[in-house]
């Protein structure tokens, strides 16, 4: 009896395997695609790059969790973090590392000289790369595979030395520019706007970029009696910036980039930060659809506020993700002509497209000001 009994339950055993094939068969082959992101994680702007890295973060678990196929595989994106400190000979090690690594795309870097020296690598190898580079240099260069996550500086800047001279009324400017890639062409390029929209540039000064002491070039300011200084470096300098401005009874206003419109910079500068005036690309989140989502996400994730970057970083790395969807394909050679024709409504945007080089089609800025300890936009800002 228990002879009989054991060859029924093997015989129900062997029938049920096919049943079970099927269903695994049923179900679709997960497929991980490694994607390269770098950034400075350590160092004075680690704070830029953790910014950066939560919106790539976010962006993953997103696509991740629609189940895409991609085909006939389920993608799963795996990211390969690296940090380049910030520092250009630190990227090229770092590319050739994520390249050697296989990654299918790359996202980052965070800076443009990072990006750039880094650049040269990821084309020889036919990856596209997604930077978050202000430079207007980075998509200049001849490569078809580099595209911007957000406005370039040359693109910002004309609209905020025109918004500064015609709509602030400052006529007198003054520059200090940190010498950086980046701080460079926003300085040049704002100083050019502004005198053609009728402005004068009573000084330009040239500091270290990691300088905390700005006394000398305030006190030659200080005489030549500027309505704004417009600074082009990072938020941590501008915080000591704007203390020695107040310090030195300097009236004039504080203009600089989108590396200063910053949660850090409020923190730090306290009340010197009042009446600052920076500019952003693209619509304030709370004002449209999508970004109200994306704030939501973003704090149900991290548990804080929003910050800067995570979101261009976010519409940079959808932008890839669902430019492997349409072109059915992971391969870099495959989907980079897709990705280089993307039209799709983003979180910073609703118009997230590129042109013939890799810059943001949709250029919009957005100026802010600071007021009783916060960021709000200025009335009417908005080219």
């Amino acid at each position: 009896m228990k002879y009989v009994m054991q060859r029924l339950m093997l015989v129900a055993l062997v029938s049920m395997v096919p049943g079970i094939l099927m269903g695994a068969e049923t179900q679709p082959l997960i497929e991980q695609v490694k994607i390269g992101v770098a950034a400075p994680l350590t160092g004075p702007q680690a704070h830029y790059g953790q910014d950066f890295l939560d919106g790539i973060k976010l962006a993953a678990a997103d696509f991740n969790a629609s189940k895409s196929l991609i085909n006939g595989k389920q993608i799963e994106i795996v990211l390969d973090v690296a940090d380049d400190r910030g520092d250009s000979h630190q990227a090229t090690t770092v590319a050739q590392k994520l390249v050697d690594d296989g990654i299918k795309g790359m996202l980052g870097h965070f800076n443009s000289d990072t990006s750039m020296s880094a650049s040269r690598i990821y084309a020889q190898a036919g990856i596209p790369q997604i930077a978050m580079a202000a430079s207007a240099e980075y998509t200049q260069q001849g490569f078809k595979n580099t595209f911007r996550m957000m406005a370039s500086d040359a693109q910002r800047s004309k609209v905020m030395g025109r918004f500064v001279v015609k709509k602030l009324g400052f006529k007198r400017l003054a520059i200090i520019n940190d010498e950086t890639m980046d701080g460079q062409g926003l300085a040049d390029h704002f100083a050019q706007a502004a005198k053609k929209a009728g402005a004068t540039i009573v000084g330009h000064e040239y500091i270290q970029a990691k300088t905390l002491n700005f006394t000398v070039p305030l006190n030659k300011f200080k005489g030549l009696k500027p309505d704004a200084i417009f600074y082009s470096g990072i938020d941590t300098q501008a915080a000591a910036m704007a203390k020695q401005m107040h310090r030195l009874g300097i009236n004039a206003k504080l203009i600089a980039g989108d590396r200063v419109k910053t949660i850090y910079f409020l923190e730090t500068a306290g009340i010197a930060a009042e009446g600052t005036v920076a500019a952003l690309t693209g619509e304030p989140l709370d004002t449209t659809p999508q970004g109200k989502k994306f704030i939501a996400r973003y704090k149900a994730r991290f548990y804080k506020a929003t910050p800067t970057y995570a979101p261009y970083a976010y519409d940079g790395a959808m932008a890839m993700f669902t430019s492997m969807q349409k072109a059915d394909s992971t391969d870099p050679v495959k989907y980079l002509s897709v990705l280089a024709d993307i039209k799709r409504a983003g979180v910073t945007t609703n118009r997230f497209a590129y042109d013939k080089y890799g810059n943001l089609k949709d250029a919009k800025i957005t100026f802010y000001q600071v007021v009783q300890g916060r960021w709000q936009v200025l009335p009417a800002a908005r080219n």
